[in-house]
């Protein structure tokens, strides 16, 4: 087992891609704190996971943009399991308008979803992995952040903040054992994906098989959509690699939706 007894906070995760990572890690024996802002489906989610064994899992209330929240919550794993070895900073939400269109309320939250939550998570999460002597800090990106598209100015722009982050969190904890990594989905079918179908379709005046033809998969080199397992499966890579050697990079899973 590659994570066993290893302690990871997923954020995120009582669903969609956070909770197929939460699940790999479980089946490698790591302890997993379901961190969400639905507290039901996270408990629910964890006493699905701590069945399938061999690891376990808990789940905790957490709202990623509230430093009181994360704080909170990252200490009640402390108390549970010890400390913390990985961070997966994966909670996330899209909305889509043109620039001119964007109202500034939506610009603000889904930046503070996506870079103060991964800012709030890390700097609670950080401290532990350093009295450990090393940890793995895993940031959800997305092929965005390496390209753009039209209708998502604030998604794109969170989405290369990270890359940015990561090289930061790289170069800070080195010293210290703990390496940073960005994971870059293509379009995986997760409700957060399903949503946008008909919002672009609206917003682009197209039908919605045109958006998942040609916009989501016109550019993968097998008209397939990114699966949850096979995040999951770059996740753990980056959470089970044995030295530095990959540390600040980020890893594009897209079917060639995008390469680099």
């Amino acid at each position: 087992m590659q994570l066993k007894d290893k302690v990871a906070v997923i954020t995120g995760s009582a669903r969609g891609i956070g909770q197929a990572i939460a699940k790999r890690y479980v089946l490698e024996g790591a302890r997993v704190a379901i961190a969400d802002l639905d507290l039901d489906a996270a408990q629910k989610t964890a006493k699905e996971l701590t069945a399938l064994g061999p690891g376990s899992a808990i789940g905790i209330a957490m709202n990623v943009t509230d430093e009181d929240a994360v704080n909170a919550g990252v200490e009640k794993v402390v108390e549970t399991w010890d400390g913390v070895d990985i961070l997966v900073s994966n909670a996330g939400i899209q909305l889509v308008h043109k620039i001119e269109n964007f109202p500034f309320a939506e610009w603000k939250k889904l930046l503070s979803i996506h870079l103060d939550g991964a800012f709030l998570t890390t700097k609670a999460c950080i401290p532990h992995m350093y009295k450990r002597g090393g940890g793995s800090v895993i940031y959800m990106g997305s092929v965005h952040s390496k390209e753009a598209s039209p209708l998502k100015s604030a998604y794109v722009t969170a989405k290369h903040g990270l890359l940015g982050l990561a090289r930061v969190i790289s170069k800070e904890g080195a010293a210290h054992g703990v390496r940073a990594n960005v994971i870059c989905p293509g379009f995986v079918k997760t409700p957060l994906v399903e949503k946008q179908i008909p919002e672009q379709a609206k917003e682009l005046g197209v039908s919605e098989e045109e958006v998942v033809k040609k916009i989501m998969l016109g550019g993968t080199v097998d008209g397939e959509f990114t699966t949850t397992e096979d995040v999951a499966e770059v996740a753990l890579l980056f959470a089970a690699f044995p030295t530095n050697a990959l540390t600040g990079q980020s890893l594009v899973v897209s079917h060639g939706w995008f390469m680099e």
